[in-house]
């Protein structure tokens, strides 16, 4: 896993949608979120500017689901059912994209990922109340003798 490269192809299980993405900070940006839909989702997410993402194939595949607030727009397949990218609603101006959907790379390959506390969203307290990380996810693969 190459950590500065920032050019991805990428595409669902099904193959049916296929983007292509500059990421932000790379893969450095890696983090999973401990709200309520992204807790059961379970992907990492990687970060690109809104303009930096372009589905090349597929478009007409791509489902939108928006719950509470409504202001998050987390796009799936509707053939598959992968979770492909979201626009935040911490930051509109950003996607958050699943690292697993991103060509040679996988969330088994993060040493160490960040959990974001979207329980309390930091749209939803006061400046200053309580931590933007919850904690860390590790994974510690098994190697053969």
């Amino acid at each position: 896993m190459n950590n500065g490269q920032t050019q991805f192809q990428g595409a669902c299980h099904c193959g049916a949608v296929r983007f292509r993405v500059r990421l932000t900070e790379g893969l450095a940006s890696a983090r999973r979120c401990n709200c309520s839909y992204c807790r059961m989702r379970g992907a990492v997410a990687v970060t690109a500017a809104v303009g930096d993402l372009e589905i090349t194939d597929g478009e007409e595949w791509l489902t939108l689901y928006q719950f509470n607030t409504m202001q998050a727009k987390h796009y799936f397949c509707s053939r598959c059912g992968i979770y492909t990218h979201h626009q935040r609603r911490s930051d509109p101006d950003q996607y958050g994209v699943n690292a697993a959907c991103l060509d040679g790379v996988s969330p088994f390959d993060f040493a160490e990922v960040p959990v974001n506390e979207g329980r309390n969203h930091p749209s939803d307290r006061p400046a200053g109340g309580g931590p933007d990380i919850a904690g860390y996810l590790r994974y510690f693969p098994v190697t053969a003798d």
